[in-house]
């Protein structure tokens, strides 16, 4: 065994602009388009049977912290999960799964993802730790491939990806190479969220990849002495996704120390498994399952 990081630095390294931050434009929908017509072959990960991308459009929503809280919950189900960070720029996975260590790679050049909380997890920020992410698209693209077809995943139930903001080059990246069993859209429930995250169901629906449903995220908070639920927002999250044809799978609240548990690498799930978030996760990974069995949304 051999530390990954010099080996992994310098394959993703060429085409490295350190002057200034220049990368492809994101598709309109007319680009989106082609770009699914001409589609290559999307070839399985060896030993993963289903991949979930968790995607938001906006950033700000919370999608790492309900990525890494599924994964975890899909674990406590009795799957065997891994969760893949894909945000190349900002990567914060390894911080919310208390990762630090380099992973390893083995004989055949294929690296180890770390495990933790039952869960194996891979990312760019286990990998670069010093400095900016300054990457080209074309190279943004290849540091994907590498992370999913350059590692040991299986075996594998469900590989959670999680994905930066927007609908860039990670996005097309994933949906080009291999077959996504269903895309987890998040958003809070505040219009401006919500509109952008429009976006990103209808560029998934245009690459012909299925949308699993809607996880509204910091919902509502519930009163300690009454057990009352105060929305944050008005309720225009269910109008919403029944525009696009989808389902609000749950309604996520605000808890104390949901952000201090992320930051301090403890998922609020595990370290709350009473708590109404985490009842909220269980239901949330039980329709996730009953949608990858079933290929159609549960109820």
């Amino acid at each position: 065994m051999v530390v990954l990081k010099p080996a992994i630095v310098s394959i993703l390294s060429r085409g490295l602009t350190t002057s200034r931050n220049v990368f492809s434009p994101q598709p309109d929908s007319r680009q989106a388009e082609l770009m699914a017509r001409s589609l290559p072959k999307r070839l399985p990960l060896d030993g993963v049977r289903d991949i979930v991308v968790v995607s938001s459009g906006k950033g700000g929503v919370g999608k790492t912290t309900t990525a890494v809280n599924l994964a975890v919950a899909l674990a406590g189900n009795g799957k065997t999960v891994g969760i893949l960070d894909g945000d190349i720029f900002g990567p914060s996975v390894p911080l919310m799964m208390n990762l630090t260590e380099q992973p390893l790679i083995n004989d055949q050049n294929l690296m180890l993802p770390l495990v933790n909380y039952g869960v194996k997890c891979l990312s760019m920020g286990l990998l670069v730790s010093t400095g900016p992410v300054v990457w080209r698209g074309p190279l943004v693209m290849s540091a994907i491939q590498r992370l999913l077809k350059g590692a040991v995943w299986g075996p594998l139930d469900i590989l959670v990806v999680d994905t930066p903001p927007g609908t860039g080059d990670v996005h097309l990246s994933l949906s080009q190479n291999v077959p996504i069993s269903g895309v987890l859209l998040v958003s809070s429930p505040q219009l401006a969220a919500l509109q952008v995250t429009k976006k990103g169901a209808e560029m998934y629906k245009t690459l012909k990849v299925p949308l699993i449903g809607l996880v509204e995220n910091m919902s509502h908070v519930v009163c300690d002495k009454c057990d009352n639920r105060i929305n944050l927002a008005r309720n225009c999250t269910a109008q919403f996704a029944s525009e696009l044809g989808l389902e609000v799978l749950e309604s996520i609240p605000m808890e104390k120390e949901v952000m201090q548990n992320g930051d301090s690498g403890t998922p609020h799930f595990l370290k709350y498994p009473s708590s109404k978030f985490a009842d909220a996760y269980r239901n949330l990974a039980e329709k996730v399952i009953y949608f990858l069995e079933n290929k159609q949304p549960a109820g």
